[in-house]
């Protein structure tokens, strides 16, 4: 092996006879070599070929250089992804985004307020007031559902919904009867209305964990 001692960095060379293949142990020659594993030169590095220099060090210290600590947390990771979603409604008034989460943290739905597939965004009403049926409210399926129903598991039960607003009673019914556990919403913007009663009395008796998110992050994306 050769060393080459560089400022803030040392570079360690290593002979290889044969380019295509790794140094071949011996064991006859190295007593305490196991054939089943590969050379260690290096804690955090594999034996180089010589025709291939790299660097074993990195950072003014000499050390391996640290992680990043500003990165967001999964919440905060979640979270963002369903408000990134809810911008995808064409409701003119409320724009809600959903996204479901399995025990191994990895995104299995996700969910805006808009009209049921095949249903024009451009005939049907967006209006809040009125005839029920000059309304949208017949007519909008919710975040949360779109985004069970959207899921690409047959099997939600232990998952976490992340959504912008409080669930409404129709969305709380099959939210518990998917299985999912634990809802994490950031606003509540109707905390007496009876549909939001009714949702927390329904997710509260069957056993399903209620979290408020507080957002103290501002994240820019720029397309």
């Amino acid at each position: 092996m050769k060393i080459i001692d560089k400022p803030n960095c040392t570079v360690r060379v290593f002979p290889c006879y044969n380019p295509y293949r790794m140094p071949v142990c011996n064991p006859n020659r190295m007593p305490e070599c196991n054939p089943n594993r590969m050379p260690e030169c290096d804690s955090y590095r594999m034996p180089e070929c010589g025709l291939y220099r790299m660097p074993a060090c990195t950072g003014v210290s000499g050390g391996l250089m640290d992680k990043r600590t500003d990165y967001i947390t999964w919440d905060e990771y979640f979270m963002s992804v369903a408000m990134l979603s809810a911008m995808r409604s064409k409701d003119p008034n409320t724009q809600v985004g959903a996204c479901i989460v399995n025990q191994d943290k990895k995104i299995v739905g996700t969910g805006y307020n808009g009209f049921p597939i095949g249903c024009s965004d451009d005939i049907l009403p967006w209006a809040r007031t009125g005839a029920p049926l000059e309304t949208k409210y017949p007519f909008v399926c919710h975040a949360e559902l779109n985004a069970i129903l959207n899921s690409i598991s047959r099997d939600l039960r232990g998952c976490t919904l992340y959504v912008v607003m409080f669930p409404c009673n129709e969305c709380a019914k099959a939210i518990i009867q998917s299985g999912i556990r634990e809802v994490v919403y950031r606003d509540n913007k109707y905390p007496d209305s009876d549909s939001v009663k009714a949702s927390t009395l329904m997710l509260e008796s069957a056993g399903v964990k209620l979290r408020r998110m507080v957002l103290d992050k501002t994240l820019e994306i720029h397309i």
